[in-house]
């Protein structure tokens, strides 16, 4: 036979489309070529897979060989077709019967000694393979990963020769080896709120936004806590679902970080370092990658000293900060990631960071503040539901045997709590309710309108920002189990978009 087909799939964003690798010899000089739009890893894998045929013991076909990886129009990237490659010169040379291929979906990078090496992406690989009634084979270092679609049959083989002698083996379904999917992770305890001394303010305002999902910015002067309080946010946010957690594995598999399976339903936390580009936070390249943001997805983003980020790179995540999803377009193609994010914020009040500290003078002008706040665009700043300042706390508190704060276990009780309420009630978290769902579910009495419409003129809300004021009010309700936003909810959600707006003017 002088022509098979190989099932296996590329990446396209998190997505893993179907695949055809098309083999076919012909007389004519011995030659190889691969078309179907493949990048420079998949050109250079005639040479690794001519090597590993070799050094497993096969014969290279001495013909003119095409490999056509169809759709043609889909750009090809990486070491992932070494593998269905090698498999499809085997069949077509008549040294591996084809039909053995038929059930089966192939991804692994070849080494010169006909190893199988892991690749990126072998989770949203199993996920899209379970749909299709095949079974996939990855390497032995992609097995654990890929064994998280738990409806999908993985084997997993350490050689191209083992493989192969598996396939034509009458127990091969015994000796190749089946995954066992895999559900066990490792909860991180190391950063517990219980270590966040005093701010009782500040601990209210993120047990408040771990509870909704809501987006917070901390203000307030060096060395207060501002990041402390944000690292522990995941710690206290609700478990993550089956379904959210794969999201979130998918997206850290296809960024070629390293899938670390002990982490899997942990809630990522992001921070980069304000010098990084609007590339760096949304994702990018000729062949598309995650960014930040998409990394971050189900878990924090924490952007500290916010107001040292470039504004054009702040204002690029504007709308993934709204929408929940980035897309990333170049001319041949484009890519959807993720990007459902709770965005955790921390700033210094003005340049030398003492505006507002009782203790500490501060040396800058009016002018000087004004300009410094403002490094933070209006509408960037209209996306955060809960703005807090951070003061300092008297030493008392900061002492060793001083009484500790609440535990993050306990904390997170009462959020899965309020939490539960809202996926009962609308089947999302607060922050995430549409406008008409906000009018549903947001519901107030004549006189918490005067409040919120006094609070409009006083404040200069936006429609965005009344919108998110109500969502913060919401929250709070269900944390004091009430069914309908009562008068201190309202004041409480008020105070929390407030208070920069009063610096500002104080400025």
């Amino acid at each position: 036979m002088n022509l098979s087909v190989v099932r296996s799939r590329a990446l396209v964003g998190v997505s893993a489309v179907p695949v055809s690798v098309e083999v076919h010899l012909s007389g004519g000089l011995p030659a190889l070529s691969i078309v179907g739009m493949p990048e420079t890893a998949v050109r250079e894998s005639k040479d690794r897979v001519r090597a590993a045929i070799l050094n497993s013991g096969f014969e290279f076909p001495a013909s003119r060989i095409t490999v056509n990886l169809a759709p043609a129009d889909l750009p090809k990237s990486g070491g992932r077709f070494d593998l269905p490659i090698a498999l499809g010169l085997l069949a077509a040379s008549g040294q591996l019967d084809s039909n053995l291929l038929q059930p089966f979906e192939f991804i692994g990078e070849l080494a010169l000694g006909g190893e199988l090496r892991g690749v990126n992406g072998a989770l949203p690989t199993a996920l899209a393979t379970q749909n299709s009634g095949r079974a996939l084979v990855v390497s032995v270092e992609n097995s654990a990963e890929a064994s998280l679609a738990e409806n999908c049959q993985v084997y997993a083989s350490e050689t191209l020769l083992r493989l192969c002698n598996y396939l034509v083996s009458e127990e091969k379904f015994q000796q190749l080896r089946q995954v066992t999917p895999a559900a066990a992770y490792t909860k991180d305890k190391t950063l517990d709120l219980s270590d966040v001394r005093g701010q009782h303010q500040a601990r209210r305002a993120l047990e408040v936004a771990a509870c909704g999902g809501h987006n917070m910015l901390l203000v307030g002067p060096p060395g207060t806590g501002k990041s402390m309080l944000a690292s522990r946010l995941p710690g206290i946010m609700p478990s993550m679902t089956l379904e959210e957690a794969l999201e979130t594995a998918s997206v850290t598999s296809i960024s070629g970080g390293g899938f670390d399976l002990t982490q899997f339903r942990n809630r990522p936390y992001r921070s980069p370092h304000h010098t990084a580009s609007g590339v760096a936070l949304v994702g990018g390249g000729s062949q598309p990658k995650p960014g930040e943001v998409s990394l971050a997805h189900n878990g924090v983003l924490f952007l500290d000293e916010l107001p040292e980020f470039p504004r054009h790179v702040l204002d690029v995540m504007r709308e993934p900060i709204e929408n929940g999803e980035i897309t990333i377009s170049r001319a041949g193609h484009q890519a959807d990631f993720p990007a459902r994010i709770q965005l955790i914020a921390a700033m210094n009040p003005c340049p030398c960071g003492y505006f507002g500290d009782d203790r500490e003078p501060c040396r800058c002008s009016p002018d000087q503040i004004n300009r410094y706040q403002s490094r933070v665009s209006g509408p960037l700043l209209d996306r955060v539901d809960i703005q807090v300042e951070v003061k300092r706390i008297a030493y008392d508190q900061l002492r060793s045997d001083a009484a500790r704060g609440e535990s993050s276990e306990s904390v997170r009780l009462r959020v899965e709590s309020a939490h539960e309420k809202q996926i009962n009630r609308s089947g999302k978290s607060n922050a995430r309710l549409d406008n008409n769902e906000v009018e549903k579910y947001c519901v107030l009495d004549e006189m918490q309108h005067r409040w919120l419409a006094a609070a409009l003129d006083k404040f200069n809300l936006s429609a965005r920002a009344i919108h998110r004021t109500l969502k913060v009010a919401r929250t709070i309700a269900d944390m004091e189990d009430s069914n309908a936003i009562q008068p201190d909810h309202l004041k409480e959600a008020l105070s929390y978009r407030a208070n920069f707006n009063e610096q500002s003017k104080a400025g």
